[in-house]
């Protein structure tokens, strides 16, 4: 819980006290996953958000092809879930796994809103890590629609240079909307160019 304590003093600017946060860790419960078992499924509800705690995370989509389609790559003090089954109470169509053996802190829709409610800090966190979301998505549609697949590998590598450590390559690339094959020659394009 500690992790926990830490990330909401580091996002919200007035932070949140001993006291405080002894009452906020009543909303979460711990959760362990092992590698590849499933924090969410296609077609189910998404009733928890979840902040990692240890462990790596994928989100992902397969189309009628049986092709993944990595959306988020998420580890160690990020937050997991997908937003629009967990607001609008619809059938996720996305999977969520674990990649590695995953410890997580969950939240349900009402704790959520209780919290918000409850502790200026927690709402705090809640608008810089929305707008800091808003941003990366807005970036990343951006690339996607008409960045060179070197210049998304690049970024990536500038944005997320702890993933590259914990994801094999072909995740990597199903996340920036590539081949393997693809990310192969790119990465073999950058070590010519140094």
């Amino acid at each position: 819980m500690d992790q926990l304590f830490d990330y909401i003093n580091n996002y919200a600017p007035n932070g949140i006290s001993q006291a405080d946060f002894e009452l906020l860790k009543g909303y979460f419960t711990h959760k362990k996953l092992r590698k590849r078992q499933y924090f969410l499924q296609e077609g189910d509800v998404c009733k928890h958000f979840a902040f990692v705690l240890k462990g790596a995370m994928r989100q992902y989509t397969i189309d009628d092809k049986g092709t993944e389609h990595i959306v988020q790559l998420s580890v160690e003090n990020w937050w997991v879930g997908d937003r629009e089954s967990w607001t609008m109470l619809t059938p996720s169509i996305y999977n969520i796994d674990a990649w590695e053996d995953t410890e997580l802190l969950l939240v349900t829709r009402a704790a959520t809103l209780e919290l918000l409610d409850r502790f200026p800090a927690f709402r705090e966190m809640t608008t810089v890590l929305d707008e800091k979301n808003n941003i990366a998505n807005q970036r990343r549609i951006t690339s996607s629609i008409s960045a060179s697949a070197e210049k998304r590998y690049t970024n990536f590598i500038e944005c997320y240079p702890s993933l590259l450590e914990r994801f094999p390559q072909h995740m990597i690339a199903s996340y920036l909307g590539i081949t393997k094959d693809t990310l192969s020659r790119v990465k073999r394009q950058l070590l010519y160019k140094e």
